[in-house]
């Protein structure tokens, strides 16, 4: 029989029957408490995956599922799902006195994790010798059935040429080719369910943003980010991906783990409308804090601007200046001059003076009383 002393009044009956569910916390113990078919039962409100809040979520038939990245536990047994009865959270006893509940801070069941092999790209970021390594990621949306022409592409295909003809490793991405999920606002929830790996690449095996977070995480030590104008602004796949890149620099406001290090980005921006400094200035400012650097002169850019919206004559242009062909390779070699120091040199790049950072020690953040 558990210690009469660690039973605690959870409160009227009457008044916690009203919520299916709901988080408590008593003593420091999270508890969630869920009334289902005229009958509580107390499990574990901490998940067994990244510590979400269980009794935030919601009951599907008999499991519990985690607000955060919806891992699902019994409501009574608190067992995983079929498969996964192993990966159990702890279950507490209840009792009723007087009109109201009561739960014993003693588990009838304790917690046990599931081991699970880590993903490839929870490696830590090293270098791997060898010769520069430069990544270009297209960011133009088309019918890959019925292609078109790209200006900003071919000037990033270009841009790869010339590395590859300096002996450069290379490797194109072009988003359109990948089936991968919007950002589905983990950070919204809460900052903590952000988490790296992406939580939708180990949730959904056939999301294939993965080719990106390999590229930029761990291979590339330069990125050439490609991108058409679309009304006055980069194009909608590259908002996709920079929406689900926040769970890179997330690490540094969480966890203090700066996985971008010693890295370099330049971009290319052409458009049959004007506005390139926007749109630069959109890319540069959130590739700086991913953590990379910018060479001087970070970006090309080709625009026959708002009283010249031709698009027939603006790809014509492209294919035929030899100048934006010229300016795609000194792109890559302003990058490339600044990779080959940061690499020879060992750069330190590690954040360590973090006052009026992005969320820096948000809990001390306060309104004033």
């Amino acid at each position: 029989m558990a210690d009469q002393n660690n039973w605690h009044d959870l409160g009227s009956i009457a008044k916690l029957s009203q919520k299916p569910v709901q988080q408590i916390e008593v003593q420091q113990t999270k508890i969630a408490l869920i009334f289902k078919d005229s009958q509580f039962s107390a499990i574990s409100g901490v998940c067994n995956h990244v510590g979400g809040p269980l009794g935030n979520g919601i009951l599907e038939g008999e499991y519990l599922v985690c607000p955060w990245h919806y891992y699902k536990f019994h409501w009574k047994t608190g067992e995983g799902e079929p498969g996964f009865e192993a990966d159990r959270v702890p279950t507490y006893a209840l009792k009723t006195e007087a009109g109201h509940l009561w739960v014993d801070l003693n588990p009838l069941k304790t917690r046990n994790k599931i081991p699970h092999p880590p993903l490839a790209l929870a490696r830590k970021p090293e270098r791997a010798p060898g010769p520069l390594r430069v990544a270009g990621i297209s960011t133009t949306v088309m019918d890959l059935k019925y292609p078109r022409v790209s200006t900003s592409e071919l000037l990033l295909e270009e841009s790869l040429r010339h590395a590859k003809a300096k002996g450069f490793d290379t490797h194109l991405l072009k988003l359109r080719e990948l089936k991968f999920r919007h950002c589905e606002g983990f950070y919204s929830k809460d900052a903590h369910a952000c988490i790296w790996p992406c939580s939708i690449t180990q949730i959904d095996e056939t999301d294939q943003l993965d080719q990106v977070y390999e590229d930029l995480v761990h291979w590339a030590d330069v990125l050439v980010l490609a991108t058409p104008i679309r009304w006055g602004s980069a194009s909608s796949l590259y908002y996709k991906m920079t929406e689900r890149l926040n769970c890179i620099q997330n690490q540094i406001t969480t966890h203090n783990n700066q996985l971008i290090r010693n890295k370099v980005a330049g971009f290319i921006i052409t458009g049959g409308q004007d506005n390139v400094q926007s749109v630069a200035g959109h890319m540069m400012g959130f590739f700086s804090e991913l953590g990379y650097h910018l060479p001087p002169f970070p970006y090309i850019a080709h625009s026959l601007g708002w009283s010249m919206e031709n698009m027939a004559h603006n790809v014509h242009y492209v294919q035929r200046s030899h100048a934006l062909k010229e300016a795609a390779q000194e792109l890559v070699d302003r990058c490339a001059e600044l990779s080959e120091h940061l690499i020879s040199t060992n750069a330190p790049n590690t954040l360590i003076h973090r006052a009026g950072r992005k969320a820096y020690k948000a809990e001390r953040h306060h309104d004033l009383e």
